[in-house]
């Protein structure tokens, strides 16, 4: 077999490469993934994250059988099974926590209390990861207007897998760091013996959210009443300028009038201000 042809068979076998990888990886392959997943969710994936798309998506040639990237990956391009699905879970990135960027929720806090006429609130939370950012929202809320308020909050998000972690609202005590002690006797369940050292979300927060998927880029947004107010943060990061352009043009007509936008310590959108009016530190009033 010649030098060429049997460094091709090494390569669509799957034997080890020159790094000791366990499968070959090639500028070519990341390329192809940076295109599929940029086409399926509008992921900027920059030439840094190398590693780290390896790492992801080897689980995945080894769930499906697959013994390289190129056959795992023209596999993927002609089907539109879950696997889809599975793909863009692996390269999603879900870095959150109860209260994360503190600020947003006193602006929360006191918008709601200064608004408490308002008879019915409808809230989505766009990128909810394991729930964390929903449910802080929900008890935000709940302390601010009580706990009878007509308050129903939309979470989604474009991972299924965190999904399922967010609707069963089971956490480590440990990572309750930011939640106050009044707010986790208010809206937690503590675990016993074996459940030890976690809590669960009670049932009457559980009743105010809906858990779905939403993929942004897309245009079957499952909305039909305008929300009034909208958290999308860190989110647009992952975004090129087009994308963030249009995802914020869909926004902005999910929303009413004067609605407020809460986005990511990063995330700026001042060249958009003829859909949105900065407000505050990252939050946003809907033109």
């Amino acid at each position: 077999m010649a030098a060429a042809q049997a460094g091709q068979f090494q390569r669509d076998a799957g034997v080890p490469d020159a790094q000791g990888r366990e499968f070959a990886w090639s500028d070519a392959d990341f390329d192809r993934v940076q295109s599929l997943i940029y086409q399926r969710a509008g992921i900027s994936l920059h030439d840094g994250k190398h590693a780290m798309v390896y790492s992801r998506l080897s689980r995945r040639l080894r769930d499906t059988g697959h013994q390289s990237f190129k056959a795992y990956l023209s596999w993927l391009e002609n089907q539109d099974g879950a696997e889809w699905q599975e793909f863009v879970n692996a390269l999603t990135t879900n870095l959150t926590s109860f209260f994360r960027e503190h600020h947003h929720f006193e602006v929360l806090s006191d918008y709601l209390t200064a608004h408490k006429a308002h008879a019915t609130w409808r809230v989505w939370c766009s990128a909810a990861s394991t729930g964390e950012e929903p449910y802080s929202i929900l008890m935000t809320a709940a302390d601010a207007l009580g706990a009878n308020a007509h308050f129903k909050l939309t979470a989604s998000d474009i991972d299924s897998k965190v999904l399922a972690t967010a609707t069963q609202g089971v956490y480590r005590l440990e990572n309750l760091k930011n939640v106050t002690e009044g707010q986790l006797q208010r809206y937690f369940l503590k675990g016993k013996a074996a459940n030890s050292g976690m809590v669960r979300v009670k049932p009457e927060l559980q009743r105010m959210v809906d858990f779905i998927i939403v993929n942004l880029i897309r245009d079957d947004w499952p909305f039909r009443e305008p929300f009034d107010l909208v958290f999308c943060r860190n989110v647009m990061i992952y975004f090129d300028a087009p994308t963030q352009r249009k995802v914020l043009e869909r926004i902005h007509r999910v929303m009413v009038p004067g609605g407020l936008l809460f986005v990511g310590h990063a995330e700026n959108f001042s060249e958009s201000r003829d859909l949105f009016v900065l407000k505050g530190k990252t939050v946003y009033e809907r033109r």
